[in-house]
């Protein structure tokens, strides 16, 4: 799947936002809205999925580990943002693939990436996760790293 198939509709303009439920994610999602609504953008909220190393030649459906990341998206943007529809608009994207390359592969179609600071994975303490670290190395267009509680 090509860049321009992954991501039809993406707008130069859009603030894109990187999710996987946890809080720095919610925080990253409320700061997104803010700006958003600050600079007239639209919000584009992306979680990524791939299926994990260790599942081996087990039978796992991509259907199902896409429709529980869509689910995922859906519940953490709601918990973000409140259940009142927000002023602007608000597009929940779900893709298959790294998390840290999906996201840098969408901030080639936004004006602004925004991650939180680490997410579920990694070491416990670290200061900015992996996927963070990664899109503010590699990101075409400029990145924030919000702080959320731990």
């Amino acid at each position: 799947m090509s860049d321009v198939d992954r991501f039809d509709g993406a707008r130069d303009s859009d603030v894109v936002v990187g999710v996987d439920g946890s809080n720095p994610s919610k925080a990253a999602l409320r700061w997104a809205l803010d700006q958003a609504r600050l600079t007239g953008a639209r919000m584009r909220a992306i979680i990524a999925w791939e299926v994990p190393a260790y599942a081996g030649w087990a039978r796992i459906g991509s259907e199902d580990l896409g429709a529980a990341a869509g689910r995922l998206l859906s519940e953490a943007v709601r918990d973000a943002l409140g259940f009142d529809p927000p002023d602007i608009e608000v597009m929940e994207t779900v893709l298959p693939g790294h998390p840290a390359q999906v996201l840098i592969d969408a901030s080639a179609h936004a004006a602004l990436l925004v991650v939180g600071s680490r997410g579920h994975g990694g070491f416990a303490g670290t200061l900015l996760g992996s996927v963070s670290q990664l899109c503010v190395q590699h990101a075409h267009c400029p990145v924030v790293v919000v702080r959320g509680k731990h």
